[in-house]
């Protein structure tokens, strides 16, 4: 992240010895680490807050596709009104039952008479 080689990592190391001196470096650590810790926690929350949102808007997102496909098929296959059903609406009609000979359907006679 903030791309720092190891010798700068330790020339920091030991300006920080010479400065503070051995006897305070155990404690200025600890708090050094207090703070950097403080830092991932906020970046993580912030990061969460912001994955959410991308979630919420994805999901608004879907959620509009499916809205305007459900009135889409809801325009081509209007429902029928509530009440007793209506025999003379073309999707109450059977459908038209083909004779044998229109239909290719193997003769099962046909079958037994061949060795």
């Amino acid at each position: 992240m903030f791309d720092i080689a190891p010798t700068e990592l330790l020339i920091v190391a030991i300006v920080a010895l010479v400065v503070i001196g051995p006897k305070d470096l155990p404690g200025v650590m600890r708090t050094v680490g207090r703070w950097v810790g403080r830092a991932r926690g906020m970046a993580r929350h912030f990061r969460s807050g912001i994955d959410t949102m991308i979630r919420e808007a994805e999901l608004e997102e879907m959620e509009k596709k499916w809205r305007e496909e459900n009135e889409r098929i809801m325009r081509e296959h209007p429902m029928l009104p509530p009440g007793p059903p209506d025999f003379d609406h073309p999707s109450m009609q059977p459908e038209p039952i083909s004779s044998p000979e229109e239909q290719d359907v193997p003769d099962a006679a046909a079958d037994e008479k061949k060795p």
